[in-house]
């Protein structure tokens, strides 16, 4: 980061212990969540759910701010559904993703330029791209 140019807007802090059977907590205790294995009972949730939480809700603000210029009023009923893969390779482990948005009442031209926009936009798609598979659609 360039400080003479950037200006951090917020920074989130937690700390996890134990890992994927641990749990996670923020600085100021907004955040107090029991993590859980993937695969086995429990009540926590796992990173990938997470990421897929934050970068869905992250990706809605983008499209928010990409429909502006481009003229679209996005619908109150406006979803993002992330899907996060944790996947095993021949070089270990990796992440893919598939964020499918529906955008209901407007025209599949229109939603499909904001999703590309947002894609462009939305700090979680820029950190991912080029480093994990990344497919969008749209409803």
């Amino acid at each position: 980061m360039s400080a003479a140019q950037d200006k951090v807007l917020y920074t989130g802090r937690t700390t996890t212990t134990g890992g994927r059977s641990g749990a996670s907590r923020s600085d100021d205790g907004h955040l107090d969540i029991r993590l859980t294995q993937f695969g086995t009972a429990g009540t926590g949730t796992n990173p990938e759910q997470l990421f897929a939480a934050g970068w869905s809700a992250c990706f809605m603000g983008a499209m928010a701010r990409a429909a502006q210029p481009l003229g679209v009023k996005l619908p109150a009923d406006l979803a993002v559904e992330a899907e996060v893969d944790l996947v095993q390779n021949a070089e270990g482990f990796a992440l893919a993703a598939r964020l499918n948005v529906k955008v209901p009442g407007v025209a599949h031209d229109q939603a499909l330029a904001v999703v590309r926009a947002a894609h462009q936009l939305c700090p979680y798609s820029k950190a991912t791209r080029g480093n994990i598979q990344v497919d969008l659609s749209v409803a």
